[in-house]
């Protein structure tokens, strides 16, 4: 599987000396503070608050988004009583995830998690064509962009860059080994966990 390298630039994530792996846990104790690049839903004033770093290349988090994530909006995001924190992360392949998230951002924050949804319910269908630039472009023309707008997107070095740096910063201040990891008012979940698991920890913050 591969895109289009001469329209997506390399995501630099290899030469950065980023590595995924041995990364040291945190335990804290309080909401995060904010980071560049959040993107959120719900209510700003919400005792308890929600961060998840996902990659839009990853099977795990697609499948939380598909399974779970609708529920979880239901039950926690549109009642108010979380504030849901979502934070862009890179892997495998690398240059798939960081053109979702370019895609997502050209279409613009008023549609922002509706493209990453888009991507997180085609991802499978994706892979399986092998066509991971045409999955991506027929979704930005979902959204009305044209061939042309869509490649400019992809060869946004300065957006490009963001990404990369956000990706950095958040493996170096919360110490992300996997996708999905969440933070439940600072408390961190690894992994696609159940409506149960989260149900749970936000009564616990909800408390404290």
């Amino acid at each position: 599987m591969s895109l289009d390298r001469r329209a997506l630039i390399g995501t630099g994530l290899a030469a950065s000396g980023l590595t995924l792996a041995a990364l040291p846990t945190v335990a804290r104790a309080a909401a995060l503070p904010p980071a560049d690049g959040d993107m959120a839903l719900g209510n700003p004033k919400a005792k308890v608050q929600v961060v998840e770093y996902a990659s839009l290349a990853c099977t795990h988090c697609a499948h939380w988004n598909n399974e779970v994530f609708p529920a979880f909006k239901t039950q926690f995001i549109d009642t108010g009583k979380v504030r849901y924190v979502f934070r862009e992360f890179l892997t495998q392949p690398f240059q798939f995830a960081a053109a979702g998230y370019l895609l997502a951002r050209r279409v613009g924050p008023a549609r922002y998690f509706e493209v990453i949804d888009a991507v997180f319910k085609q991802q499978d269908a994706i892979y399986q064509s092998e066509d991971l630039w045409g999955g991506l472009l027929k979704i930005g023309k979902s959204f009305g962009l044209t061939e042309a707008q869509f490649t400019a997107a992809l060869q946004d070095k300065a957006a490009l860059d963001a990404v990369n740096a956000r990706v950095e910063k958040a493996a170096a201040r919360d110490k992300i080994e996997v996708t999905p990891t969440f933070f439940v008012n600072g408390e961190r979940i690894e992994g696609g966990q159940p409506i149960e698991t989260f149900a749970a920890a936000i009564a616990k913050a909800a408390k404290g």
